[in-house]
């Protein structure tokens, strides 16, 4: 049995809606220029088991992802786009959109010359479409009238999963005899109000998903988690990543994923403390779970403490909304990393020229100055290395696209979508851009794929050791992070984040070597694969780092697009 648990969200949401040619989900439509492996074969998957049951969550920036898949050619024609095309694509460029409801809006290629001459419909005769249209019946239209909503789902009643023996859906009978093993979804989401509304009400035509709302107490927070629970009849994985399930995500972009190993039952009559790793992530993992306070998560709890985790060897790094005092605070959002790295790094000789490096997708407001949180808590919390005394002061690099980056990608403008640095929070924190550094990964062949990994480092002066790698769901904010109240002895944490840091005592050694060349892909290799190129390429005095809600007109992109917010 496959068991499945998905948490994820897009941080677009806390930004406000954005038309699709500035979000993170506007990949559907090809552009001149871009490639395409036949767009027009269907590639179907091997028949795979179901899930038996599973957890997901979505957001407002997915559910209008989805709908704009749906009519894809507002990205060319709409007035208010936030992304303009200079070259409209006309008919003659081979690419026609298929008129189906139930096709999600993919792109037909035509096929010139081998169309068929046929004399088109007049206006008056054309046929209308009739909204989920079935297939004909030897028995006329009405056949259908009483058939319910579910009747063409592929999922069928399985009687038995040791024989596999299947029998069909028949209309009309009682729902339990139609219903077999059919998989449960349970989706934990941070909407509220109409993208709520909006969610419940696009699943009503499947009746084995369920909700659970995500609790945000404190303002602006968000549920930004990207989580996979798997289950197989062998074990269960745990898959921590930074790409929501859109295909905007996996399309052009780059993203980091942390796979665990596949984790073995327990033996019946395990004690409760079987099966923990020396990280202690059996632990952190059922606390992290346990912060949602939602009854719904109850089952998955007990069925993880029934697994063996014990092979893990990453920490994790989480975050939850609240206020914490004590030793509470300690347990999420930077206070956290920071009593991972004091208790599971070493002092490094000359460690005040070991830089901090963070990498994101998404800058907050912090502050007027750097002392008021940046170069405050948070450096001291990125420069800790064991129990050591010494407080450095070492570089900080802060690597975040520039518009040039932008511009240049693969998406071009559109992937600024994904990046949603505001005017508003840029104008007032104009000293953060000295810190600024190019996204360049010549190493991973990802300069053109856009940043929605999330990234924070120790590096040693050359470049060619790392002190601690972590991954994460967090970007350079006070609210995924945490921030210091009351005179340091309160922290309060606005977001759901989540992430793995990698500490090479974990791993029998001293540091990290930086693995120069990570492909092609060789298992040798005791090097990390760093995402992007070290050392960071500094701004020049002509970049500048990327803004979406502000026009870019002087040059358009590598699609003929230029950038118009609205």
């Amino acid at each position: 049995n496959v068991s499945l648990i998905l948490i994820s969200m897009s941080q677009d949401s806390q930004h406000g809606k954005w038309t699709i040619s500035s979000s993170d989900d506007d990949e559907d439509l090809p552009l001149s220029g871009t490639t395409t492996s036949n767009p027009a074969v269907e590639v179907k998957p091997e028949p795979t088991k179901p899930p038996v049951s599973s957890l997901v969550t979505v957001s407002e920036a997915r559910q209008s992802a989805a709908k704009n898949q749906v009519n894809p050619v507002k990205y060319e024609t709409s007035p208010s786009l936030a992304g303009k095309r200079k070259k409209e694509i006309s008919d003659s460029s081979g690419w026609a959109l298929s008129d189906s409801d139930d096709d999600g809006g993919d792109v037909k290629k035509k096929s010139p010359g081998n169309e068929p001459n046929r004399t088109p419909p007049s206006p008056k005769t054309k046929k209308t479409k009739v909204a989920n249209e079935r297939p004909p019946s030897p028995h006329g239209r009405l056949y259908y009238i009483d058939e319910p909503e579910d009747f063409f789902e592929s999922s069928i009643p399985c009687l038995n999963d040791a024989y596999r023996f299947y029998l069909n859906k028949v209309t009309g009978l009682d729902r339990k005899y139609n219903s077999g093993h059919i998989p449960t979804f349970l989706i934990v989401h941070g909407d509220k109000r109409e993208a709520k509304a909006r969610l419940v009400q696009q699943a009503q035509p499947f009746p084995h998903i369920r909700f659970c709302q995500a609790k945000l107490d404190i303002a602006f927070g968000t549920h930004h988690t990207k989580m996979m629970l798997l289950w197989y009849e062998e074990g269960f994985r745990v898959i921590i990543l930074t790409s929501n399930l859109i295909r905007a995500d996996w399309y052009q972009k780059t993203q980091g994923m942390w796979m665990g190993p596949l984790f073995p039952r327990l033996p019946k009559g395990s004690s409760a403390s079987a099966g923990e790793s020396p990280t202690f992530f059996k632990r952190d993992l059922l606390d992290y779970l346990a912060s949602y306070r939602a009854p719904e998560l109850e089952e998955w709890i007990q069925r993880i403490k029934e697994y063996d985790l014990s092979e893990t060897r990453v920490h994790l790094v989480g975050s939850t909304p609240g206020r914490y005092v004590g030793s509470d605070m300690e347990r999420w959002g930077h206070l956290r990393l920071r009593k991972l790295l004091y208790d599971h790094t070493e002092p490094i000789p000359g460690e005040e020229r070991w830089p901090v490096i963070g990498q994101f997708s998404s800058i907050g407001s912090m502050g007027l100055d750097k002392t008021k949180w940046l170069a405050g808590e948070f450096q001291r919390t990125l420069t800790t290395l064991g129990k050591s005394c010494l407080r450095p002061d070492p570089p900080m690099h802060l690597v975040y696209p520039s518009v040039e980056d932008v511009r240049t990608s693969l998406e071009g403008y559109p992937a600024g979508g994904s990046l949603p640095y505001s005017i508003q929070t840029a104008q007032k924190q104009l000293w953060l851009h000295s810190y600024f550094h190019r996204w360049k990964a010549n190493t991973t062949g990802r300069s053109h794929a856009m940043p929605h990994i999330k990234t924070y480092m120790r590096a040693s002066p050359d470049f060619t050791q790392l002190a601690w790698f972590l991954v994460t769901s967090a970007n350079l904010s006070k609210a995924a992070w945490g921030a210091l109240e009351k005179n340091n002895t309160q922290m309060m944490v606005r977001s759901y984040e989540l992430g793995v840091l990698y500490v090479p005592s974990a791993f029998n050694m001293t540091t990290f070597p930086v693995h120069k060349n990570p492909f092609p892909v060789s298992s040798s290799s005791s090097g990390f694969p760093v995402p992007f190129d070290l050392p960071p390429s500094s701004y020049s005095a002509k970049d500048q780092p990327w803004i979406w809600n502000i026009p870019y007109s002087q040059a358009p992109d590598r699609h003929g697009n230029i950038w118009v917010p609205s």
